[in-house]
């Protein structure tokens, strides 16, 4: 990003203001009852005219505050030429708020918040937009306050913020609420800067037992701090502290958890229960110490916050969980639908979406328990699943199969699809099933019935495959890889055996795998699966209900968690969750959260604005159809809590235009709690920047939870586009893929390509990876644009210096600078020197010899280039 100085000039008046005033004289009037009012309603008045206007700055002393609330259209407030900036007016007692109206001259705020307060200090967010377009904005608004403010954080011009008028409407007489009576802290998420052992964790000051305590490290500064799910308007904080007190700290507030406004302070506090009277608002609440009354740390029983109303929740319909409205593209078919029916909709389904890659449409095709026939050949973003407890509650006589006829058989870029819960018996006198795939196309709890039947994991004869998940599966007979370069079977069951190897083939916990060998053929083994859970799944059960079964936790695993055996878990109803239909607000779907539903989202691009924030331990986020989560306006697609057991599976999170600070987040930043025996979980979540359009996103998945699990992930900047859509170096920009921060984490198929920095930053100990794919970005322009300080390029997968244990296995990172040949990558893995730090089994490839990675890990392993393309190291250090 670059930056020019410029000179600031006088701006000529705009010839606009006859109009303005015969647009405000007819919008007032628009605005004016004609008719009678109830007795209980007074018409809503225009209170902000005349009324003492004061702001942050102004341009000059002709364009004072109380010019914006005068009445003349002619005269303007206008602000310095800097963001942020604010007007407020002083309505002179309390209002309720309905509506506001802004008319802009021509220097206007794009992005800005209406807000409103009873003590012109604590301001409550009544409206935002960081899309506004200047002109005559009306807004209906709710909100109540003395004071009312426009509180501008992005200029739409080079100049400042100049409003001809703000007229605020409303109601008077409102009187000051009371501070109520309800600890919404009891339950909240809450988490701590520290713990002094497992038995004292942040959870234990807000869980309304007053025998049990959060206990801090001994030292300055510590904290405290509990998330109250929405916006909150905070009246009253009650402290009850054990004898280990702080004897400073300050009581603060926040909106998104990082920036603090401090709402009440001491530093001669002595301990015991103290019972604060504070006025502040925001989401989050936090105790922060800064001086300790004792030796110990700081040590709470309890902590309750207590408001005077907040944010109002929207309705949220319940589910009937014997006839669920899935979406207008879920189809349920049953042994009685006509087999031409099923048939004339799959192929259907496959005509359109064949090519479909960037397109928004999403489907998902569901078979309740029993037999059928039909050939099903998947195209993008369709989904296949049986609706049985096991696979074999299904079975499709015929085909599950994906084809690159499209591509001319090359299916490196069959993305974005899924096989699952379904057994599949081949037609007679065939024996071939065809997955021809790459990234995001998952085969999962899948039986390919038939020892004489063999599956083939690329096009059969012609083109290339590049890299897909097998897991949870029985494949009776053959796996065939042929062209198929890279691929991780985890946990599954291959009656007849492996064959085939290209670059990278990863057997972890698999009854069947070859024996170990590497690199020729390049084969990693690992005999089990230390900790994982398998992806939960939508059922029927025998009464027709809609349940989602949520598998256990399996330890030092091999083989499927269903065949020939009962699968451990835990099933809930449907009417346990709230389902996801596109078109609904984030708002919405937090209100669902909040009284504590699950999430499933039927197919479809779901568009938010907010944050979808996860708090309650144990919630399940599942997806059909590949369901989409684009996060516009630069929000946040999801933020996870650091709770125990949240499970997010079959999503895909897409970035905006508007650049995202990360598309997911699991746990707050400084999250330390030890989630060892319920891990949160991903289960074939997908990112992607740039394609169907130009996305941003700073960073895309960052993990700061502890003993998080992922289970298949491909986080994709684009190096494709649809048609007519660019994408670049300065386009879709992204820095980072995935960043771990967490302890304790573990990734199983993990894949992370074309980022503009770090593909992957792992900042906490423990972690674990088991099959890693990566291509490096495709478009740097000169090496003078990709230097990482003195260093060339950045590495693929950075483990950071800090760290004292790592383990991977089974890791490729591939090479095609085809803007720029010439432009070489020092490294492919950047790891501290640390015999707890191993990595076994890498290949680094220069894909047709276009440009060059000089070392595979550090300063170890040969160049691949034009001259030699595959190189090949098996342990590290």
């Amino acid at each position: 990003m670059t930056s020019r100085a410029t000179s600031v000039r006088p701006r000529p008046r705009r010839a606009v203001r006859h109009l303005l005033v015969g647009l405000t004289v007819a919008l007032v009037a628009a605005l004016t009852p004609t008719g009678a009012t109830a007795p209980a309603q007074a018409a809503p008045t225009l209170l902000s005219q005349g009324r003492t206007a004061t702001a942050s700055s102004t341009e000059n002393a002709g364009t004072p505050a109380s010019a914006a609330v005068d009445g003349n259209t002619g005269t303007r407030w206008a602000s310095a030429f800097s963001d942020p900036q604010w007007l407020q007016v002083d309505l002179g007692a309390r209002a309720t708020i309905s509506q506001v109206n802004l008319i802009w001259e021509g220097a206007y705020g794009r992005a800005f918040q209406l807000q409103t307060s009873d003590d012109g200090a604590t301001w409550t967010t009544i409206y935002s937009t960081t899309t506004g377009t200047g002109g005559t904005q009306s807004l209906t608004v709710t909100g109540a306050g003395r004071y009312v403010r426009m509180n501008g954080t992005a200029r739409g011009t080079g100049y400042g913020y100049s409003l001809w008028e703000f007229q605020v409407y409303g109601e008077t007489g409102g009187s000051t609420p009371t501070c109520g009576s309800t600890n919404v802290a009891q339950g909240a998420p809450a988490t701590a800067s520290s713990t002094q052992d497992a038995g004292l964790a942040a959870s234990a000051a807000v869980d309304g037992n007053p025998g049990t305590r959060w206990a801090s490290a001994a030292s300055d500064p510590q904290w405290l701090r509990v998330d109250l799910g929405s916006t909150r308007t905070i009246c009253r904080v009650v402290l009850t502290w054990e004898a280990a007190y702080a004897r400073a700290f300050q009581l603060q507030t926040s909106a998104d958890g990082a920036t603090w406004t401090t709402i009440y302070s001491t530093t001669t506090a002595t301990g015991g229960t103290q019972s604060l009277t504070v006025s502040g608002s925001g989401r989050y609440l936090r105790v922060y110490g800064t001086a300790r009354g004792t030796a110990y740390g700081y040590s709470l029983w309890e902590l309750a916050a207590h408001t005077t109303g907040g944010t109002s929740e929207p309705p949220v319909d319940g589910t009937d969980p014997r006839n669920p409205n899935l979406g207008p593209n879920t189809y349920v078919f049953d042994p009685s639908t006509p087999t031409s029916t099923i048939q004339s909709r799959l192929n259907t389904l496959f005509t359109q979406q064949e090519t479909n890659q960037f397109g928004p449409q999403r489907y998902a095709v569901l078979f309740k328990p029993g037999s059928y026939t039909a050939d099903v050949n998947l195209g993008f973003f369709t989904q296949v699943a049986g609706l049985g407890l096991s696979p074999d509650d299904v079975n499709l006589n015929g085909h599950v199969r994906t084809e690159a006829f499209w591509m001319g058989g090359n299916a490196t870029q069959n993305f974005w699809r899924a096989a699952e819960n379904l057994s599949v018996t081949l037609p007679a006198g065939q024996t071939v099933e065809r997955w021809a795939v790459s990234q995001a196309a998952p085969y999962r709890r899948m039986h390919l019935r038939g020892g004489q039947n063999q599956i083939q994991l690329w096009n059969g004869g012609d083109g290339w495959s590049s890299g897909g998940l097998l897991a949870d599966t029985r494949i009776d007979g053959l796996v065939v890889s042929g062209s198929q370069q890279q691929w991780y079977s985890r946990n599954s069951e291959f009656g007849n055996g492996w064959t085939g190897s290209v670059w990278n083939m990863v057997f972890q916990g698999v009854t069947g795998a070859p024996a170990p060998s590497f690199p020729n053929p390049s084969h990693t083994v690992i005999a089990q699966t230390p900790q994982v859970r398998e992806k939960p799944f939508l059922y029927v059960d025998g009464t027709g209900e809609y349940r989602v079964f949520v598998p256990a936790l399996r330890t030092n695993s091999t083989g499927t968690s269903w065949y020939n055996k009962t699968p451990a878990g835990s099933s809930i109803s449907l009417s346990q969750f709230f389902v996801v239909q596109t078109g609904t607000s984030a708002a919405t779907i937090n209100a669902a959260l909040a009284q504590g539903k699950h999430l499933l989202f039927t197919p479809g691009v779901h568009h938010v604005t907010e944050p979808i924030q996860v708090n309650r331990a144990d919630t399940v986020v599942l997806g059909l159809g590949l369901a989409t989560i684009q996060a516009d306006n630069g929000s946040v697609g999801m933020r996870v809590a650091d709770v125990d057991g949240v499970k997010v599976a079959g999503l895909m999170f897409e970035a905006g235009t508007t650049n995202s600070p990360v598309l997911m987040e699991v746990g707050p930043t400084g999250s330390s709690a030890s989630h060892a025996s319920n891990p949160t979980s991903l289960h074939d979540v997908f990112f992607r920047i740039g394609g169907p359009h130009v996305g941003r996103a700073t960073n895309t998945l960052t993990v700061n939870s502890d003993n998080v699990i992922g289970d298949h992930m491909w986080l994709w900047r684009a190096d494709h586009a649809a048609s007519g859509v660019p994408t670049g170096w300065t386009l879709n920009t992204a820095d980072t893929g995935l960043t771990v921060n967490g302890d304790n984490v573990t990734m199983y198929g993990l894949f992370v390509e074309h980022y503009q920095k770090y593909q992957t930053i792992w900042n906490g100990n423990g972690g674990r990876t088991y099959f890693y794919q990566n291509e490096l970005p495709y478009d740097v322009p000169n090496q003078a644009a990709w230097m990482n300080g003195s260093t060339r390029g950045y590495a693929a997968y950075k483990v950071a210096d800090s760290v004292t244990s790592h383990q991977a296995f089974g890791l490729g990172s591939y090479s095609y600078f085809n803007v720029n040949p010439a432009v070489v990558e020092e490294r492919s893995f950047e790891v501290p020197t640390n015999s707890n730090v191993r990595f076994t089994n890498m290949v680094t490839v220069s894909l047709g010899g276009v440009g060059t990675i000089n070392r595979v890990i550090n300063n170890a392993g040969g160049t691949a280039n034009a001259a030699n393309q595959t190189v090949y190291l098996t342990t590290y250090p």
